[in-house]
């Protein structure tokens, strides 16, 4: 069975393209959404997943975009479909077709591309990483809290008059991270339920 699915990225635009060539093209059911492609939220995309039926389904949609919010979250629908075998059909990108012979070979070739600059980012980062402790830098957000704000927070917090809320305002640090520290501020009660 072919199953239809459809995607504008605003109110203002119209489905009525997408829709009409779907039912030329003979899908039986079609799913909808109004989003941005790049919102990650699509309860339509999410329903014509979950209706797909393995071995028996090709998914439809007018074109590839509508479907991916990049080329690798499409290929990541698409490998994921591979897996249930169902097949996947863009109408206005003859390719686009895992069905056919062809069509599967350009998206096997995708994937590998997608796979290798995957790998590429990474020895990018790390290479990035390595040249910067090399030079004494370090990565991670800066410490808020400092040794010297333990010190004065574990004087503040040994004082009754202090509640915790205020020494984390006074520190500008959240009550949460008073309490992470707590085994090295003497004196910070228990961590409360919840806290971390």
């Amino acid at each position: 069975m072919l199953i239809g699915y459809m995607r504008v990225s605003t109110d203002t635009q119209n489905l009525d393209l997408q829709e009409d060539a779907l039912h030329r093209a003979g899908c039986e059911k079609i799913f909808k959404d109004i989003a941005s492609g790049a919102k990650s939220d699509r309860p339509g995309l999410d329903g014509c997943l979950a209706y797909l039926r393995d071995g028996a389904d090709t998914l439809v949609v007018w074109k590839s975009d509508r479907l991916g919010r990049s080329l690798r979250h499409l290929i990541e629908i698409i490998e994921s479909l591979k897996i249930r075998r169902i097949g996947f059909k863009s109408l206005t990108e003859g390719l686009m077709d895992t069905t056919t012979a062809d069509g599967a070979l350009v998206f096997g070739i995708f994937a590998l591309l997608a796979q290798h600059e995957r790998a590429r980012l990474q020895e990018r980062t790390m290479a990035g990483l390595h040249a910067a402790r090399a030079r004494g830098r370090f990565g991670g957000r800066p410490v808020k809290f400092t040794d010297e704000k333990k010190q004065l927070a574990k004087t503040l917090l040994n004082d009754p008059n202090y509640t915790i809320k205020e020494v984390s305002r006074h520190l500008q640090v959240s009550a949460s991270t008073l309490y992470h520290y707590h085994s090295q501020i003497r004196g910070l009660p228990k961590t409360p339920s919840g806290a971390v």
